[in-house]
């Protein structure tokens, strides 16, 4: 597969991946690992509001994978694809890049980062936690004394009711 990539027009980057120019947008090529083992070529394309893109690079891809006597296969649609299978990726496709148009950023929980960077400076200063309060403790005390409490005045009057 890395030669019949290398004579198609494109550039590899420092990082190791290779830009497939196909004439209408790049696609990103990498190998697939499962460990230390490559199992594939993971092609990337970008979101783009263009299904052109997507299309031609089925095409290409379709051929490529014939020529090495491969298997296409789609993650998301979860088969190997045929010819058949090319407007059900097109239709994936742009589904994703509407959802990542409109969707709403996430947002993160208000407080959350503040909390999260403080944990880091304690842990990272070596500092003890810091200790509940007195009356903290003794409010949850005396909270779980009377939970205690209720729970065993429940059983006893149940026992009593059932004599």
């Amino acid at each position: 597969m890395d030669a019949l990539l290398a004579a198609r027009p494109g550039t590899v980057r420092p990082d190791g991946v290779r830009e497939w120019d196909l004439g209408v947008g790049t696609v990103e090529v990498l190998p697939l690992h499962d460990g230390k083992r490559v199992v594939g070529t993971e092609l990337r394309v970008p979101l783009e509001d263009r299904e052109e893109l997507i299309r031609e690079v089925l095409v290409e891809a379709a051929g490529l994978a014939h020529k090495a006597q491969l298997r296409l296969f789609d993650p998301q649609l979860g088969e190997v694809l045929s010819g058949s299978a090319t407007e059900r990726v097109v239709e994936q496709y742009l589904r994703t890049e509407h959802y990542r148009r409109t969707a709403k950023p996430m947002e993160i929980t208000p407080g959350l980062e503040e909390a999260m960077d403080r944990a880091a400076r304690v842990d990272r200063l070596g500092l003890p936690p810091e200790r509940m309060s007195l009356s903290t403790r003794l409010v949850l005390f005396a909270v779980g004394g009377f939970a205690i409490l209720f729970f065993v005045m429940r059983y006893l009057m149940e026992q009593l009711n059932g004599e």
